[in-house]
């Protein structure tokens, strides 16, 4: 259902999110998905995200904090991509009771994500087993004599529908679901402006369980990451990085293929222009500058068309007249 726009003779697929709010929402989640959605769009050549805040009745809505989100409201046939539900500290606020609304857009094609107290709202009506809910509101829901336990990782998916932690967690499966659309490389670019260290998958557990996480679920993989990220400038070649970690290239390759699905120079490449792109939007960096900083002393120009299409030279230009547009 991504939209299709035109941007001179290249298509450009636009991904919609639908965020609906209830009252009271937790300001923190809604920050955590918009800002990771912002923050892509600023980092990529071309913005692929767009979103709509909406709620039940359209108008201003106010978040626990008491700051106010003006919305539109729920469309009676929705074509978003993907619906994140909002919740309150009120796993009984009657706005929270969404499985008609949750339904139409399943119905389409889109996948909803459930945060914290719409969560618990959706497993306490649908009696569904192993989906996952803030532990708080897990023990809300053993109080109330539920016959199953609501699972403690950070989200769970279920088909179309998945139930989310919330709270912090927001931020990390938001960056999950970008990164179904734009690069591993792109998507910790995102991660680092947010100084976001640790990107969690689903199956992590929250927090409070003690539960050590790793950025990928496999400690030799971020390893080999960090020492990339801490090598920008003058990269290492891979025969050291795999000394380094006691690795042969063999097993370091199969783990970049199982994870990234590309090489570990690909990905060492990649990251090293996400970078140069990000300093290329939001710095006055001359282009040279640029390319010596994120490890292209020689060619970086050509380097960089052959990854976005275009010379970094051609894409400051059209990032700036669409800016004063």
């Amino acid at each position: 259902m991504a939209a299709e726009s035109k941007q001179g003779d290249s298509q450009q697929t636009l991904w919609q999110f639908d965020i609906i709010v209830a009252p009271g929402f937790v300001l923190l989640e809604l920050a955590s998905l918009v800002d990771v959605l912002r923050v892509a769009n600023r980092v990529c050549a071309s913005p692929p995200f767009t979103y709509t805040y909406r709620s039940l009745r359209g108008g201003d809505v106010a978040s626990s904090s008491d700051a106010v989100v003006s919305t539109t409201k729920l469309p009676p046939q929705p074509k978003a991509d993907y619906l994140f539900v909002i919740g309150n500290s009120d796993p009984d606020q009657p706005d929270l009771s969404l499985g008609r609304i949750v339904s139409d857009y399943t119905y389409r094609g889109a996948q909803v994500f459930l945060l914290s107290e719409a969560a618990s709202r959706y497993i306490d009506e649908n009696g569904t087993e192993h989906l996952a809910t803030h532990w708080e509101n897990a023990s809300f829901l053993r109080e109330r004599g539920a016959r199953f336990e609501a699972k403690l990782s950070i989200a769970t998916e279920n088909g179309p529908v998945v139930t989310c932690a919330g709270m912090g967690a927001t931020a990390d499966i938001a960056l999950a679901v970008i990164g179904r659309h734009i690069s591993g490389p792109t998507k910790m670019t995102v991660a680092d402006i947010m100084l976001h260290e640790q990107i969690r998958d689903f199956s992590s557990m929250q927090p409070f369980s003690g539960a050590k996480t790793t950025a990928t679920g496999d400690a030799k993989l971020d390893q080999c990451i960090k020492l990339m990220q801490e090598n920008i400038e003058d990269p290492l070649p891979i025969r050291q990085i795999v000394e380094d970690l006691s690795l042969s290239n063999r097993s370091l390759e199969r783990k970049f293929k199982s994870f990234f699905a590309t090489t570990p120079n690909g990905f060492y490449r990649e990251m090293r222009l996400a970078k140069a792109n990000n300093l290329l939007m939001n710095t006055t960096m001359s282009v040279r500058e640029i390319g010596m900083a994120c490890g292209f002393p020689n060619g970086f120009s050509s380097v960089y068309k052959s990854f976005f299409g275009v010379t970094p030279f051609v894409m400051r230009r059209e990032k700036r007249q669409a800016a004063q547009r």
